[in-house]
């Protein structure tokens, strides 16, 4: 395993399991089945923002670039599976401290993700044109 590979991959896993599970420990709020729900949300939200940006591998960047057209593992269902599991991982937050101040950071993180989303997937359809619209068909966000 490279050190690039654990940088970007184990190194978020474990601080991001780090973050919930203290917060889900020790955080402010009630501790009771919401919380529960608010800690399997987020876990879910992580996995899935590790098993993306694993997927991606070398196609991951930060500004919209198409390098390759990445079709399979989760991206063969979600287009944009990073940002969804990252709204998810926040609003698990959300649910376990229950601080309706902290609600305004989906409001304000959502539209971002939608506005990145819709960047992104021009740079895609003028560098790989019809195999991106079909990929788009059968795809979801």
């Amino acid at each position: 395993m490279n050190k690039l590979r654990i940088l970007h991959v184990w190194l978020p896993l474990v601080g991001g399991l780090w973050v919930l599970l203290w917060q889900f420990r020790y955080g402010p709020g009630p501790h009771d089945q919401l919380r529960i729900l608010g800690l399997s949300l987020g876990l879910l939200g992580l996995a899935g923002v590790i098993l993306a940006r694993y997927t991606l591998g070398r196609s991951f960047a930060i500004t919209a670039k198409a390098t390759a057209l990445v079709t399979q593992g989760i991206y063969s269902r979600i287009r944009n599976p990073i940002y969804v599991s990252s709204i998810a991982f926040i609003v698990g937050i959300c649910l376990m401290v229950r601080n309706r101040c902290l609600w305004l950071l989906p409001l304000v993180v959502v539209p971002m993700q939608i506005i990145r989303a819709r960047r992104e997937a021009r740079v895609l359809e003028a560098t790989f044109g019809d195999a991106y619209r079909e990929y788009r068909r059968h795809t979801w966000f």
